[in-house]
């Protein structure tokens, strides 16, 4: 029996940040994730926006926790060596009567402590944004929104974690939670039991069904799926900031996004469905985010587009769900944390701190922390000068693996030894298999490289864990 003072259920950006701040502590603490790899629920299909807070309710817990966020996330990410860019945002409006709402946007947000906004008028965007359609009449500016890898994002926390003592077991389904009157919980999971005084549900898509193994059943996650899509690099510079259009009750509406890793996206849709696993695209889906990109940015074509997906969102009410459980002592639900989930996580862990201290779990410093995580290296975010140096210390930063994203054979073995065991986990961490080609050129160099790295044969390798092996074993002739 694994004992511990503190249990994680999900391993995406909101389990990974939490843990990060009980690794300061002395204290046990674990994430149990049920896929093969942390981040491949919710988070991996984040679209990366550090949001400033201008499209939440002054009264929410979800607009205080993203200004909070977007202050801590500036300073995570130069601790974790990661690359938060300030890129800026702009809500833009076609007429007067729109203009007005900016207006009322900027009051709400200024209230909730966004700094530096403004309204600022068609001259303005002329100058700064050219592409953007000469339709739009004025935009609420807001400089502090920012872009980052949702990816990395929740590997580095995790990483930083687990060094700092946070034990993680990946493949561990939580299947079945016996409280133990007062005295804890017992997880029994498809890897075994673990016990803990407090259990944190961050499960993302399925939180109400953890939340009902201690029976609470008072709130229900429903999936609404956003389909997205990816641009070629070279329009990496088709804005300049992130262009927003005014938001509706359900969305912040079909976006024009700049990444981290310089493929600019577009969309998402917003469609409330019943299936937690379905993530398809559709040519529906395509039509709508294309026609509305385009009366933002109408040089965007569907000739740019490289790839789709969809990603389906947590949406539980008009709020997030994060609370102890006075019933269920011990159990504390961090559930329905759709956007801004991304940018309130690190908000999000220390008002869960505050929650266990409440509740009796003693927070003592450890001596030491170690804060501070080596920032890796991606040969398309360095000069050509810098990557001759690198070559010459080491060749492998030579042997282009990735043509497309210019990944090299070092990249993806640091991206191994960092704890990839999928092709999506090396995609994820390196970029390798995101560019135009779709893998069409690496996918079998990567699979050798992670064959041999982690000693299995290429059968073995797969895209996301069990089920999606990419070669399929010969047994026929015994």
């Amino acid at each position: 029996m694994h004992i511990y003072d503190v249990v994680i259920i999900g391993g995406g950006v909101i389990g990974t940040s939490i843990a990060r701040e009980l690794s300061r502590y002395k204290l046990k603490a674990a994430i149990l994730e049920k896929e093969e790899e942390l981040a491949f629920g919710v988070s991996k299909s984040n679209s990366g926006i550090i949001h400033p807070g201008t499209q939440n309710p002054v009264n929410s817990l979800k607009g205080r926790l993203c200004v909070q966020g977007n202050a801590l996330t500036r300073k995570m990410s130069k601790e974790l060596g990661i690359d938060f860019k300030e890129v800026g945002e702009l809500i833009v409006a076609f007429n007067e009567e729109d203009r007005l709402k900016l207006v009322q946007l900027k009051n709400e947000a200024e209230a909730l402590g966004v700094p530096r906004l403004r309204v600022v008028d068609r001259a303005w965007l002329r100058r700064n944004e050219p592409n953007l359609s000469h339709e739009v009449a004025a935009a609420l500016y807001a400089p502090t929104a920012g872009i980052i890898s949702p990816y990395r994002w929740a590997y580095d926390l995790a990483e930083n974690a687990g060094k700092n003592g946070v034990e993680i077991y990946e493949l561990t389904k939580a299947e079945k939670i016996v409280s133990m009157n007062g005295e804890g919980f017992e997880v029994h999971t498809s890897r075994g039991a673990y016990r803990a005084r407090f259990v944190i549900n961050a499960a993302g898509l399925f939180a109400d069904d953890i939340s009902r193994m201690v029976g609470i059943d008072d709130f229900k996650i429903r999936p609404r799926k956003g389909e997205e899509f990816i641009l070629d690099k070279k329009k990496e510079n088709i804005t300049n900031h992130l262009i927003f259009p005014l938001p509706s009750k359900n969305s912040k509406g079909v976006l024009v996004i700049k990444t981290s890793d310089g493929n600019p996206m577009i969309g998402p849709t917003a469609e409330d469905v019943d299936s937690k696993v379905e993530v398809s695209t559709s040519d529906e889906g395509f039509k709508k985010v294309l026609s509305s990109v385009q009366r933002l940015v109408p040089s965007i074509s569907g000739n740019d587009v490289i790839a789709y997906f969809a990603g389906l969102r947590p949406a539980s009410g008009e709020d997030f769900i994060i609370r102890h459980e006075a019933i269920v002592p011990g159990f504390i639900n961090v559930a329905g944390i759709q956007s801004p989930g991304l940018t309130a996580a690190p908000a999000i862990a220390l008002m869960v701190l505050r929650i266990l201290k409440k509740n009796g779990l003693s927070l003592k410093k450890k001596l030491f922390f170690h804060t501070h995580r080596k920032k890796e290296i991606r040969l398309f975010n360095i000069p050509l000068s810098k990557t001759k140096r690198l070559i010459k210390k080491d060749p492998s930063y030579g042997d282009i693996v990735c043509r497309c994203e210019m990944v090299s054979a070092k990249e993806v073995t640091d991206a191994i030894k960092h704890g990839a065991k999928t092709l999506d986990g090396i995609k994820f961490r390196t970029r390798a298999q995101s560019g135009r080609c779709h893998g069409s050129f690496c996918t079998t160099r990567l699979m050798k490289i992670l064959a041999e790295e982690a000693g299995k044969r290429p059968v073995e390798i797969t895209k996301r864990g069990k089920g999606s092996e990419i070669v399929k074993e010969d047994r026929s002739n015994g």
